[in-house]
Parts: C-alpha cells; structure tokens; sequence
C-alpha cells in the first residue's frame, strides 16, 4: 500500500515509521526546507515511550532523553511544594515505560534517523487532495500532483488534508496564551519537572535536553495567529509573574530575547476524521490544549488501523478505536485549564 503522510513533524515521521515497520511503502512531504528548531521540550509519557521504544528508538533516546526524578506542584508566591508526583525509578516500574523530557529538535532527529534516506521529501506545500477514480491525488503548490492509496494528514492545524476529509469548523481561540523560553540546563537545582500555580497562570519548567523549557501560560482577549514562532517580548512575560516566587523569578532573569508568544486553540470532539483514503492525527485533527497530546500515539494507532487493511475501505476503523480516547484526554486538559465545558 503506498501512503503519503503529510507533514513532518513529530506525529507525521512516528507515523512513517510505524507505517514503514508494518510493510507499506511510505513518503513523507513536508513544506519546510528542512528540520529546523520547531518548539521545544516535551514531555513524553509511558503512553508515547512505549510505542517510540517498540519503533527500536529506546537506544538512539538514551542520549538526548532527560528521565525527571519528579513533577512538583509549587506554590506561585513562596515555592511551597504542594504535591510531587515521583517519577524516575517508579513510573516506569509501574507501566513499564518511561517518562522523558527532550528538546523537540533531539527527538526529530533520532525519528529521522530511522527512517531511509529517501522517504522525507522537503519544500512540498501541499494545497489541495483531489481524487483520480477512487485514489487520493495530492497537489502541490507548485503544479505538481501525486497519487496515493491512503493520506494521512500530519499537517497541524492549518491541514491541507483535513478539508477532504472531513467538514471544516473553526477551532476556537482558548482565551490562553503562552511564552516560551528557554534557559540553560545547569541553571535547574536538579532534573525535574516543576509547575508554579497561581490565579489564571502558571509556568511549567523542565528539562530538554542542554536546556530548560520554560511554558509561561497567562490569559489573553484575543490571539489571532496560530503559530509557535511569533516573537514575544521578554519584559511582557516578566510582568506577568512579577511578585511571584523567588526561585520563578531567578529562573526568569536567567532568560535572554529569543521568547516566543502562541495563542492556544481548542476544538469540539469530530465525529470520525477519516474517509476511506485519508486520515487525520494530531492538531490537523482535533487540536486540544497541550497538556496531553497524543501524537506519537497517534502515529502508532494510524499504523494499526491501515494493516492488515485492504487499500480501501477500512480507515472509518481508525478514529473508532480513538475517538473515546481522545475525547478523555481533550476534557482532562480542559479540567487542567480550570474549564470543565
């Protein structure tokens, strides 16, 4: 079967991956010139490093994967530990993976390096899927077209793929912002993952592979782009935390310009997000506030759905086997957010 997965980003290249693992041919196009430095850290639970472990990745991981000893809810004005969450030496005993935190670019690359050479395919913006008898055609902004048993949709939230597949809704904006920054890792006490409550904030700090990630979340009216790469202003994000607590405070004057603002965009839950020749994951699909999203699993439940399958007809099986699962994880990160619609 010859799949085209759209988008190379985390989700897009596990998917290649598994795909490839369970014998199909596989292309991967991407609009990018190339990898670049997309993002940040990420945290990855047992859910996501079992399936990159079962893809062969757990010793390419071992490098560039932090294992934090813990999570730790902190108090936003005195550092007082409310809760702490252990980690290392515990979890992975009890679900028999572990629980990493990378920089973004590590993990592309160690997914990226599993792959053949020839299977990404860089400056290829698609613009539209249309359909030659019952195959998907996709097109490409500059005039070329290729044709596909299935196509899987990886592309974000402005997903080329997903206006075939599926009705088009807006995906509101959440009334959240962020900034992200990033710090030197030796400027953390020690590997872990710590959270500051406060009143309609928090900051989330942990480390990505040379760095800590810092994710400073705040409200906001009205956001309009949706995008990881509008700049931000340093004195904004420090204002914002401004009286909060001492060893906050420290870990942001530790911050230089570089500072990056993204609005948060959530969706309802879809109905079904495939056909029977295209498929959605991740943002491209129903894009949720990132405290548990689900990309890497994604990658691995796609590969599921399209083998044995025969080339048509089967992909409906998909978002069946996902939909409870996805909409559990959607409402858990609309409760971390305080909003329990």
């Amino acid at each position: 079967m010859r799949i085209i997965v759209v988008g190379a980003g985390i989700g897009g290249l596990t998917t290649a991956l598994a795909l490839l693992r369970a014998g199909h041919e596989v292309e991967v196009v991407e609009r990018a010139a190339g990898f670049g430095e997309v993002g940040a850290g990420l945290q990855a639970g047992p859910n996501a490093t079992r399936v990159l472990h079962s893809l062969g990745l757990a010793a390419a991981l071992e490098p560039v994967a932090v294992s934090p000893v813990a999570t730790r809810f902190l108090r936003w004005d005195n550092d007082t530990v409310l809760t702490e969450w252990p980690l290392a030496g515990q979890i992975d005993v009890k679900y028999g993976a572990p629980y990493h935190t990378l920089y973004r670019p590590d993990l592309i690359d160690v997914l990226a390096a599993a792959l053949p050479p020839d299977v990404v395919r860089f400056q290829r913006t698609v613009t539209a899927v249309d359909y030659w008898d019952t195959r998907p055609v996709l097109r490409f902004a500059d005039g070329t077209a290729e044709i596909a048993d299935i196509v899987v949709g990886a592309d974000g939230i402005r997903s080329a793929v997903r206006g075939s597949t599926v009705e088009e809704t807006t995906a509101p904006f959440s009334g959240m912002c962020a900034y992200r920054a990033m710090v030197r890792a030796d400027e953390s006490p020690e590997p872990s993952v710590r959270i500051w409550l406060g009143l309609h904030r928090h900051l989330v700090a942990y480390p990505a592979g040379r760095y800590l990630n810092l994710v400073c979340v705040v409200p906001a009216t009205d956001w309009p782009a949706e995008s990881w790469t509008v700049p931000g202003s340093l004195a904004e994000l420090r204002a914002n935390f401004r009286g909060w607590s001492p060893q906050l405070n420290e870990l942001l004057d530790h911050v230089r310009e570089r500072v990056y603002r993204w609005g948060r965009y959530d969706r309802e839950p879809l109905s079904h997000w495939s056909t029977a020749t295209t498929t959605l994951i991740g943002d491209a699909c129903p894009p949720m506030l990132p405290f548990l999203a689900q990309a890497i699993e994604d990658g691995a439940a796609t590969a599921h759905g399209t083998h044995p399958a025969p080339v048509l007809g089967e992909q409906r099986a998909f978002p069946s086997a996902r939909r409870t699962r996805t909409s559990t994880a959607r409402q858990s990160t609309r409760q971390r957010r305080g909003d329990e619609r």
